[in-house]
């Protein structure tokens, strides 16, 4: 069966009427006739008998009509569905977040100010493909260099200790004298995780976690009510909100991270995408260079 086929017969069936149908249709009437002959072969039973200048419905003819309306009808909402489905893609920015979550959400709050009708889809599933903006981190040393619609950010990461006697008068550290601190941590799924337990198997030692959680805000807030000590990105995670815990830079192994904002275009118009890649460059540049100021 052929489409046309289907809506020659549906036409016909609201019509009951082969030349006015033809005329509806805009072909010939043979060619109405024989496209409904042809469908009544396929089929194997009558659709329609002769009933004066009109036509008239089977009982299989009845059945194929009720069948044919909600389908046909659908398929003839399908463009306007996909037109509807483009424009609010084009409005929506898909981002694959497998890093520094808690500054990306801030750059969305910031460019929503400016364009409200954009909408934000955030994911945190490194198997997902479907995405215009992907936000990762790399170790350092791994060397990630920029590349057309990439932007590379390179961040000190420190680590947070409690301002006892112990830390009080030294404002940088090497890893290997904390080898017997417990740690807080993100759990070893998490791409900050990995690079962190890196920099702890450099300098001789596996970190003893103490408590480790999937949630950056929950490793930032143990740490900072002094309960362990732990790695703190430089910019991403901001200030430590407690007099009583310090951050010392680390002297050996050297401590930092990349992160990658790559963008790739997978709509038709990729313009809020393409800008709001823009943006978050500029974004996270004003606040790399904004702590460092301050550092």
């Amino acid at each position: 069966m052929e489409l046309s086929q289907l809506r020659y017969f549906l036409d016909t069936a609201r019509t009951q009427h082969i030349t006015r149908s033809a005329q509806r249709l805009h072909i010939a009437q043979p060619a109405l006739t024989k496209s409904i002959h042809k469908l009544e072969d396929e089929l194997g039973v009558p659709l329609f008998f002769r009933s004066g200048r009109n036509v008239v419905l089977t009982a299989y003819g009845q059945y194929l009509r009720d069948r044919l309306e909600p389908i046909l009808n659908s398929i003839d909402t399908i463009p306007s569905d996909l037109a509807h489905m483009a424009e609010t893609e084009n409005h929506t920015v898909r981002l694959a977040v497998m890093a520094a979550s808690a500054i990306v959400t801030q750059a969305i709050i910031e460019y929503k100010k400016k364009y409200p009708k954009v909408n934000f889809h955030v994911l945190q599933n490194p198997d997902n493909e479907l995405f215009d903006i992907e936000i990762t981190t790399n170790l350092f040393y791994n060397s990630s260099e920029p590349e057309h619609n990439r932007f590379v950010c390179t961040e000190k990461i420190y680590l947070a200790v409690p301002d006892t006697d112990k830390y009080k008068n030294i404002t940088s550290i090497e890893l290997a004298e904390v080898k017997d601190e417990g740690f807080i941590s993100l759990f070893g799924s998490k791409q900050l995780r990995s690079i962190c337990d890196k920099f702890c198997h450099h300098a001789g030692f596996e970190p003893n976690i103490i408590f480790e959680s999937d949630s950056p805000d929950a490793v930032k807030n143990m740490i900072a009510a002094n309960l362990g000590i732990g790695f703190w990105p430089d910019f991403t995670w901001g200030k430590i909100d407690n007099s009583h815990v310090k951050l010392l830079e680390i002297k050996n192994p050297i401590c930092r991270r990349d992160i990658l904002i790559t963008y790739k275009s997978i709509k038709n118009d990729s313009a809020y995408s393409e800008d709001f890649y823009e943006f978050l460059k500029k974004y996270f540049e004003e606040k790399a260079s904004a702590d460092n100021k301050t550092s």
